[in-house]
């Protein structure tokens, strides 16, 4: 069941906590009233006569309806189409990371902000950051702004969760009790839900970009005092772009560097091998001469019995010393 709801302002003060669909029209007429409507899950007549009202591009809400959208923002006759992607990533000790990412498509017409969400993504967030800033007498510029700013700190937070994972890995990589084959599991998990956080946080810097050259428009009318502001979300976006795919590096060096370490345990391992097979040889050597049948020193007499037990053990001991020394054992 799709769900309605919206709150109007009028002069930077919130004058309604519900906005009637009905009205919804004439409070977008009134140049001095601020509004917001927020449809979750909406069905396809709700949108349909909703566009049909307000003249909303029937691309843009094909776009707002469609599964699997890229993040984008683009400009229509009349209103600015956006679609972005909030992040929220938990992580189980058995599972691994798990990546919700929710889709936020918005309307921007010239003062009203119209949001089609799934109900997934909890905006008492943004509600919050509206009410915190202060900031919506400056029109709808505002709106536009608390949303983003919060879906981009969203993303901060999702790519330092995974943050704390690789080094978890890293500390797990270099540790005495490592297993491969877990590790190469937990490598595969953070990378594959780090590939799905990228193609939501990448895009974002497109979108605020966006939105910024979009503002000299009638379309999209920013009050200048927002300018930092917009700046400011420009450059998390472009901060949180850049960490993500600094993690991406460090994810494949670390797997690369359990691959190397692998293979420096199995040289260990060869080379200790092949030290005790030539500790043993000698041992087979010794029994193997004295045990001819041709006469030798000691032969048939107890003094035989004592050289090669003295063969041996001079032999063994020898070796053994040299391996320890070149680090071989």
């Amino acid at each position: 069941m799709s769900m309605v709801q919206g709150r109007t302002w009028r002069d930077g003060v919130e004058e309604r906590d519900h906005v009637p669909v009905a009205e919804l029209s004439e409070l977008l007429a009134d140049p001095r009233c601020l509004v917001w409507l927020d449809l979750v899950d909406p069905e396809p007549e709700l949108l349909a006569s909703l566009a049909e009202e307000l003249a909303l591009d029937r691309h843009a809400v094909e776009d707002a309806a469609a599964p699997f959208e890229r993040p984008k923002a683009t400009r229509h006759a009349g209103h600015v189409f956006l679609t972005c992607y909030a992040t929220s990533l938990t992580i189980d000790a058995a599972d691994g990371p798990r990546l919700a990412t929710p889709r936020i498509s918005a309307f921007v017409l010239p003062n009203g902000l119209i949001t089609v969400r799934s109900g997934e993504f909890d905006f008492d967030q943004v509600l919050q950051r509206w009410s915190d800033e202060g900031q919506l007498g400056h029109g709808v510029g505002a709106l536009v702004h608390g949303m983003l700013d919060t879906i981009v700190d969203g993303h901060f937070d999702a790519i330092q969760a995974l943050d704390d994972e690789v080094e978890a890995l890293e500390d797990m990589l270099f540790g005495d009790d490592v297993r491969p084959r877990a590790f190469h599991q937990r490598v595969f998990g953070v990378r594959k839900v780090l590939a799905q956080l990228r193609r939501k946080v990448l895009p974002m810097r497109e979108v605020v970009s966006a939105v910024i050259r979009f503002r000299t428009s009638e379309t999209l009318p920013i009050s200048h005092e927002l300018d930092g502001d917009f700046d400011d979300l420009y450059d998390h976006a472009i901060r949180a772009a850049d960490w993500s795919e600094s993690l991406r590096e460090v994810v494949g060096n670390a797997f690369e560097t359990s691959l190397s370490l692998q293979d420096a345990r199995l040289n260990d391992i060869m080379k200790k091998l092949a030290a005790w097979a030539a500790i043993i040889a000698v041992p087979t050597a010794v029994t193997g001469w004295f045990g001819q049948n041709l006469p030798y020193p000691g032969y048939a007499s107890g003094f035989g019995l004592v050289l090669s037990i003295a063969m041996i053990l001079i032999g063994v001991a020898g070796l053994y010393l040299l391996f320890r020394k070149v680090d071989w054992l």
